[in-house]
């Protein structure tokens, strides 16, 4: 095993740097899945109320 990779998981800067590397890992997943969440509510709710405005603006 390399010097860097014995001192990554041997010493206490190392294994800050492991979980700060696996905290930003995880918070991008749970960013990326809450945002596609959102996305998905947005069009089930958007399409009803986009094609209701779209008659709205055609009519006036």
């Amino acid at each position: 095993m390399s010097d860097a990779l014995r001192e990554l998981f041997s010493s206490g800067i190392g294994l800050l740097s492991l979980f700060t590397i696996a905290f930003i890992i995880v918070m991008a997943f749970y960013i990326y899945r809450y945002v596609k969440q959102q996305i998905q509510e947005e069009e089930k709710s958007g399409s009803t109320t986009a094609s209701s405005g779209q008659q709205q603006h055609r009519l006036s």
